[in-house]
């Protein structure tokens, strides 16, 4: 087992100019570093960075960003979800760390696409079929991670094939 104990802290942070939100973090009693490049290799929308030792990825509304010894995870609940959601990434953490054997770490930095090169690929038109308001939007929410390509149905049409395809390979790619 690689993480054993942790304390944990709720913090107020402005999430918007009207609202506020709860925020955990966990300061961690074990250095994690090790740990790094395999849940690089095992969270595939994950932006990582080796050489300043973070990985950061999204599940749900959350953002949550892994340090050597800091764990914070965003948009909490209170205190009891903070401790829920803290023990969750506590045991992905050494289960990553049990398999690792069966796992090829991954060193390579990943980043989030630009949304301005997403959506320049897109078909344009603000068709709102997404969802998003415009095509703007939709591109910010895809580098962000927060929406599927699928989800563009213009973007299926024969005669953006080929737009499709860069765009997949960009999310591919960064992600």
């Amino acid at each position: 087992m690689l993480l054993t104990s942790y304390d944990t802290e709720i913090t107020t942070m402005a999430c918007d100019s009207h609202a506020q939100c709860l925020a955990a973090f966990a300061h961690l009693h074990q250095d994690v570093s090790e740990v790094l490049p395999y849940l690089n290799a095992i969270l595939p929308n994950a932006v990582y960075d080796h050489g300043a030792q973070v990985i950061t990825w999204k599940s749900g509304s959350r953002e949550i960003s892994l340090r050597p010894r800091l764990l914070a995870i965003s948009d909490v609940d209170g205190r009891e979800d903070a401790a829920v959601q803290a023990g969750e990434i506590a045991a992905l953490i050494n289960d990553t760390w049990e398999r690792r054997a069966g796992i090829a770490p991954n060193y390579r930095k990943r980043q989030r696409p630009p949304a301005l090169a997403l959506y320049r690929l897109l078909p344009g038109g603000n068709c709102k079929v997404c969802g998003a308001e415009t095509c703007w939007i939709f591109a910010a929410r895809l580098s962000a991670g927060v929406a599927e390509l699928d989800a563009c149905t213009p973007l299926f049409e024969d005669v953006y094939t080929v737009r499709r395809e860069a765009l997949r390979e960009h999310l591919a790619g960064a992600h």
